[in-house]
């Protein structure tokens, strides 16, 4: 029993320090990159445009419940009008950036695994560096910058979309007074719980996007599966882990502003 203890103990030490070295290599392949803002305006686009529709759907559909919910929760002690202050600081300071970085890794970060675990198996990455090319310059360090902008602006949209959400539940559909909530929104909200958003998006976008390039660039030390079936056993890996160490990383940051 101790022995398997100590087996995966020092296994998850490993990863680790593997997973810490590939992101120091990539901010410093960054660093030392000529031409990459060509490469962050791609991962950007992948990131941000193409998950457009998710965003705002996700983002409605949530504001949408959080006000039909809130509503009944707070009709029950006679405070409806504080409506807005229960929608708008449960989006902009936990719904918000977790639910926006889930769905940015069920479609960009899997995208990016599967992606990477293809270059690797088609030995596309291997011909890089043989050309020279860093393939930390060339594939990772673009997608690990685009994802400190990218996520806090879906973050912001998903809050918005959000907060429109709730209005519609409440004002539309429950009959509360539309000036009642949106002015309970404004003097619910603070620059803290706004920093503490984007705070959170920022970390969120950096480990998702740094766990799904790791998993899908050493896709071939898959030790279980080879080809085809290491690419999607290393893009499932990766979806998984990215989206433990959000809720993870939510309870620590949280901790530590509140």
């Amino acid at each position: 029993m101790l022995r398997i203890v100590g087996r995966h103990t020092l296994h998850i030490v490993h990863s680790l320090g593997d997973f810490a070295l590939f992101m120091g290599r990539s901010f410093r392949a960054a660093a030392g990159s000529r031409k990459i803002t060509r490469r962050i305006m791609r991962a950007g686009f992948e990131q941000g445009v193409r998950c457009l529709p998710v965003i705002l759907i996700v983002g409605m559909f949530t504001g949408l419940v959080l006000g039909l919910q809130g509503y009944y929760v707070l009709n029950k002690f006679g405070s409806e009008g504080l409506l807005g202050t229960l929608v708008s600081l449960s989006l902009i300071r936990e719904m918000g950036p977790v639910l926006a970085a889930l769905m940015l890794v069920g479609q960009a970060g899997s995208a990016l695994a599967a992606e990477l675990g293809i270059q690797r198996n088609t030995e596309q990455i291997a011909a890089l560096e043989t050309m020279g090319v860093s393939s930390h310059a060339y594939l990772v360090a673009p997608r690990l910058i685009a994802a400190l902008i990218v996520y806090p602006l879906q973050a912001a949209l998903f809050v918005t979309v959000g907060l429109a959400g709730g209005a519609l539940s409440g004002s539309l559909l429950l009959g509360l007074e539309s000036g009642v909530y949106w002015s309970a929104v404004e003097r619910a909200v603070e620059a803290e719980d706004v920093r503490e958003c984007f705070t959170k998006a920022a970390v969120f976008g950096l480990l998702t996007i740094g766990i799904c390039s790791f998993h899908g660039f050493n896709s071939h030390r898959n030790r279980s599966s080879t080809g085809a079936r290491a690419v999607s056993a290393s893009t499932t890996r990766a979806v998984v882990q990215s989206c433990i160490i959000v809720l993870a990383a939510d309870y620590v940051i949280t901790s530590f502003l509140v």
